[in-house]
């Protein structure tokens, strides 16, 4: 993928960008602007985190589950799933910056710590793409690595050595080196592993099991099972508290979200009567409000955490996925499946 390649690949945007420019003007002077896939409709929604009010729509291409922003935050990469393209988008605005094709259905993505491996997974081809990445939109394909079955999410370690991958179908995670781009090993974990989470000082991985109840903490260095903690229903992703203690599990069929202490390994709190399918979580800079995807409703939550109360629910697309804000380096881990 050279330059050149996604110059003649932006130029495509042009008919799309203006039809939407218009939209966003207004919205260069915001500074607390939060952008949502809606996977089932191939749009993107820009909603103004003050007035809570939608303020736009951009197409995107087909199932845009996942995002993530570069190194540099000057553009923020939408996964198109189904039709094989990554979309680069203002993180301000949303405003599309350039398109870039011929990825095969990234459906998860992430950039390892040290800025030098670009990860995607491709969940319906059963493989792990793993780029050399040289800054900007410059990706070079290191390996294409199969890996069944149905890999879906990432986690790094901080040395930027290992990629952690659930392996949804076959009830797996597997270790790859990002080095050799070799699987280093696979072990079983349960049913459905989703949302992975690395533990303080990369301790324990911990494992959202979507079918079950629990999530399972992995002591990754000896592949080995250590504790279940119960949470809701479908346990399924992960998002920081930004505390250094407490990290945030949704679970889509009990409509929950559990505290959990991933020190002491247990949960201390929980966040009840949901939409139903609570699913990517984002937290303010102030971490006063949490919102969150409710992937079966059609809507994004607002969730005020000193009263752990649901307080606002905002219309959206189709199957709301990836949620990013723009008023913060967040914190994020590639966003669950």
């Amino acid at each position: 993928m050279r330059n050149s390649e996604f110059r003649r690949a932006a130029g495509r945007l042009a008919a799309a960008g203006a039809l939407v420019c218009a939209s966003f003007v207004s919205l260069a002077a915001h500074a607390n602007n939060i952008i949502v896939l809606n996977s089932g409709d191939a749009t993107l929604s820009l909603i103004d985190s003050q007035t809570h009010q939608v303020m736009g729509t951009v197409p995107t291409g087909k199932e845009p589950h996942h995002l993530f922003p570069t190194p540099d935050s000057r553009s923020l990469i939408v996964a198109n799933s189904v039709s094989n393209n990554l979309l680069f988008v203002d993180p301000q605005t949303g405003k599309p910056q350039l398109l870039v094709e011929n990825v095969e259905d990234p459906y998860q993505l992430g950039f390892s710590p040290n800025r030098k491996w670009f990860v995607t997974t491709a969940l319906r081809l059963d493989r792990l793409d793993i780029y050399h990445y040289a800054g900007g939109a410059v990706f070079t394909v290191a390996k294409r690595l199969p890996l069944s079955a149905m890999p879906s999410h990432l986690a790094f370690t901080r040395d930027s050595r290992t990629v952690f991958v659930s392996l949804q179908s076959s009830g797996e995670i597997a270790a790859v080196d990002l080095p050799s781009q070799q699987v280093l090993w696979k072990m079983p974990v349960g049913a459905a592993p989703a949302g992975l989470w690395l533990t303080p000082g990369d301790k324990y991985l911990l494992v959202g099991m979507t079918g079950a109840d629990y999530v399972a903490v992995v002591d990754w260095r000896n592949q080995k099972i250590v504790k279940q903690i119960a949470v809701g229903k479908a346990a399924h992703n992960f998002r920081s508290l930004a505390d250094g203690r407490h990290v945030l599990v949704s679970s889509r069929v009990s409509n929950t979200i559990s505290i959990v202490d991933e020190v002491a390994l247990e949960k201390t709190g929980e966040i009840g009567d949901l939409l139903p399918g609570p699913d990517d979580m984002e937290l303010s800079a102030d971490k006063r409000y949490l919102w969150v995807t409710f992937r079966f409703a059609k809507q994004v939550g607002v969730i005020d955490m000193r009263t752990k109360k649901l307080i606002k629910t905002i219309p959206v697309g189709r199957s709301p996925h990836g949620i990013y804000f723009y008023d913060r380096a967040p914190v994020m881990a590639p966003n669950g499946a």
